[in-house]
C-alpha cells in the first residue's frame, strides 16, 4: 500500500525539489527527484516538475511507493547476545557491523544475524527492520534493544520517546576538555554542505547531550556520555560542535587523528523497563579490544 506525504509550504521559495530537500531530510534529493519524474508528487491533484517553484500555502502530496523488498537472509553472525527471554533481546554489536540493510548493505548487518539467532522478531518496522526498535552507527560498537513481539516494541519505543530508557556511552576525543562535566544543547539536522553528514542547525530537531571526563591524556580526553535524545551521529556532531570531535571519526573528526576502526564510540551502558515485568534492567558490555589497546597507548605515552 502507498504513504501519503503531504508538505504544507510556509514562506519557502524556490524550486520544489529543493524545498522538498531542505523540508524532508530523512529522503535523499535523488530519491525526491525520481519520484517527482515518476508522477508521485502533486499540487491539487496534478503532478508536477522538478523545476516548478513552490508558493505560500501550498499543499504538496507525496506518494511514496513501497519500498522495494530486500530478500532478509538469515547468516551465521555469531552474534554476541548479552540477554534474552520471551519479549527482548540485548545484542553487543561489533565495530563495522550496520544495524539492518539498505540499498548499499543488503547483507552482514545486524539483523540478518538476528534473524538466524532468534526465533521472534517484532513487526512494527518495516520488513527490513524486524525487532529494531533504535539504532547505532555502523563504527559504533556496543548495546542494542532488540524486541520480539510487537508489545514489547511499542512499550521500548515509547521509554525512548519519553526518555526514560538509559543509556551511556564511552567516547575518546580529541583535545584536553578542561572542566568536569558539561551539557551540550544544539538542534540537529541534515548538513547542508554534505548531505551524509548530520550539523547543528537552527532548523534541526532538539538534541541534549551530557557528558563527563573520566581520564585525560596528552591530546586526548575519555568521557562518558549520556543521551538525553537520540538524533543520527548526535555524539559525533554535538563533540564537533564544541570544539573535541570523537578521535578516529571518518566524518566529523580531523584527518590526523588515532588509527582504529571508525570513531572510538562504544555504547557502553543500556538500561530500560522490562516491557512485561516493570523490572528495570540495566547491562554493560566491555570497550572493544582496540578501543582498550589505544587507552594502554595513551596512557603509556603520558
Amino acid at each position: 500500500m502507498d504513504n501519503q506525504i503531504e508538505v504544507i509550504i510556509k514562506d519557502e521559495t524556490g524550486r520544489i525539489d529543493k524545498v522538498l530537500n531542505d523540508r524532508l531530510a530523512e529522503y535523499s534529493r535523488s530519491q525526491l527527484q525520481q519520484w517527482i519524474k515518476d508522477g508521485h508528487v502533486s499540487i491539487d491533484g496534478k503532478p508536477i516538475k522538478a523545476n516548478y517553484k513552490v508558493h505560500n500555502g501550498e499543499k504538496i502530496i507525496i506518494t511514496t511507493p513501497e519500498p522495494e523488498v530486500l530478500d532478509l537472509v538469515p547468516e551465521n553472525l555469531d552474534l554476541t547476545i548479552v540477554y534474552e527471554d520471551e519479549d527482548v533481546v540485548v545484542v553487543n554489536k561489533p565495530q563495522g557491523m550496520v544495524v539492518h540493510p539498505s540499498a548499499g548493505h543488503p547483507n552482514g548487518t545486524l539483523v540478518n544475524g538476528l534473524l538466524y539467532q532468534i526465533k521472534n522478531l517484532s513487526t512494527i518496522n518495516d520488513v527490513v527492520r524486524p525487532g529494531i526498535v533504535h539504532r547505532i552507527d555502523k563504527d559504533t560498537s556496543g548495546l542494542l534493544m532488540v524486541a520480539k513481539n510487537d508489545h514489547a516494541h511499542e512499550v521500548l519505543a515509547k521509554q525512548l520517546k519519553d526518555k526514560t530508557s538509559l543509556r551511556k556511552y564511552i567516547a575518546l576525543v580529541h583535545g584536553e576538555i578542561p572542566h568536569e562535566k558539561g551539557r551540550i544543547e544544539a538542534p540537529i539536522g541534515r548538513s547542508k554542505v554534505n548531505r551524509k553528514m548530520q550539523a547543528v542547525t537552527e532548523e534541526g530537531k532538539s538534541a541534549v547531550t551530557h557528558f563527563e571526563v573520566l581520564q585525560r591524556f596528552e591530546g586526548y580526553t575519555l568521557i562518558e556520555l549520556q543521551l538525553e535524545t537520540g538524533r543520527t551521529h548526535q555524539i559525533r556532531v554535538h563533540m564537533q560542535y564544541i570544539g573535541y570531535p570523537v578521535a578516529g571519526d571518518p566524518l566529523y573528526g580531523p584527518k590526523k587523528t588515532l588509527k582504529g576502526n571508525g570513531q572510538f564510540l562504544h555504547a557502553k551502558l543500556l538500561g530500560f523497563e522490562h516491557p512485561t515485568t516493570g523490572e528495570m534492567m540495566v547491562f554493560e558490555a566491555p570497550l572493544p579490544e582496540i578501543f582498550k589497546k589505544t587507552l594502554k597507548q595513551l596512557k603509556e605515552k603520558d
